[in-house]
């Protein structure tokens, strides 16, 4: 009964406010693939959905610094009216080096960056707390970035290689041998770097090629998505588009698609 409801109401974080993304600076390529700011609309709140992509984030939220870590499934976080949240999005292979925590700890988490153990969150969270303005604060918080860049350990070439595989469709086996490594050191490097095993990441990022064509389509029809995306089938993508959001491929097209993107 509850799902059904989730189902019905939820929106997709994307379609509850303003999303925007940024390059980040060359100092930052390494460990972050974007920055991003998130303006939530004013009013009544709406159940958001947060849907899994495979990555980790670093938030700045409700004046606390907090890491989110990866996603097997739709997050439903309550988030105040009229929030901004700054985030970065640690690259592929980065984010378990800088916060030096496996991220199979993380996986469905939004944890404090202080109770992970950075000596220097404190200071961090006093000086963006003074910033007057939104864009005061995305501006400060990528220099901060910057900042701790210098000192990070190097993201990972294998993780990399694994999340590429799995953006383009590829099963990451077939890279075992030009990893050098064997099934169960490719398990273990997996939950390493994203939390969990090398089929949920491929999953995770074949839905999200989903996503993207629904972005881009507002009338192809969802057998047609299924295919493109690399679903079996319709019923395959419903199935799995179900279980990692809780909503059916229908809702999402409505929601993402171009013919609703007005506003």
């Amino acid at each position: 009964m509850a799902s059904g409801k989730r189902k019905q109401m939820a929106l997709l974080a994307a379609r509850a406010g303003r999303y925007r993304e940024y390059a980040p600076p060359p100092a930052l390529r390494r460990h972050f693939s974007r920055l991003w700011s998130h303006a939530l609309h004013n009013g009544p709140p709406a159940m958001v959905a947060i849907v899994p992509d495979g990555y980790c984030d670093l938030l700045w939220i409700d004046g606390r610094l907090v890491v989110a870590g990866p996603d097997r499934t739709a997050a439903f976080p309550v988030i105040r009216p009229g929030a901004t949240v700054i985030g970065a999005r640690f690259a592929p292979g980065a984010a378990a080096p800088w916060l030096k925590t496996p991220l199979s700890e993380l996986v469905g988490c939004s944890v404090p960056l202080a109770d992970i153990g950075r000596k220097d969150t404190a200071e961090f969270e006093a000086r963006l707390a003074n910033c007057p303005d939104p864009s005061a604060a995305m501006a400060l918080f990528g220099r901060l970035l910057e900042g701790t860049a210098c000192d990070a350990e190097e993201p990972a070439r294998d993780a990399a290689m694994i999340f590429a595989a799995a953006d383009s469709g590829r099963p990451a086996s077939g890279l075992l041998d030009r990893l050098g490594m064997s099934e169960r050191q490719l398990r273990r490097r997996c939950h390493h770097h994203f939390g969990y095993g090398a089929k949920t990441l491929e999953r995770i990022r074949r839905f999200q090629r989903f996503l993207d064509l629904c972005r881009k389509s507002g009338t192809m029809p969802l057998a047609r998505l299924a295919l493109e995306a690399g679903f079996a089938d319709q019923p395959h993508m419903t199935r799995e588009v179900g279980e990692l959001s809780t909503l059916t491929p229908a809702v999402i097209l409505d929601q993402l698609g171009m013919r609703k993107r007005g506003d």
